[in-house]
């Protein structure tokens, strides 16, 4: 086992990627409440009804390097 607390924030950033993309090869894995789908229901029939909202990535990512500017 790993002790994370000894790697570098670049490292823990890998492994949590790494860790996400594990998960993400085998979705059926992933065991959901009720509730939870239920909610994933209704994110995906507002997305379906009104479109995207919110700012795209270029927009956030623009902003961000703004305010750092």
């Amino acid at each position: 086992m790993v002790d994370v607390s000894t790697l570098t924030i670049e490292e823990r950033l890998q492994l949590l990627d790494e860790i996400w993309e594990s998960l993400c090869a085998a979705p059926e894995a992933m065991k959901l409440f009720d509730w939870q789908r239920e909610e994933l229901d209704r994110g995906l029939d507002d997305l379906e009804r009104e479109g995207p909202i919110g700012s795209s990535w270029a927009e956030v990512e623009s902003r961000v390097r703004r305010r750092f500017e």
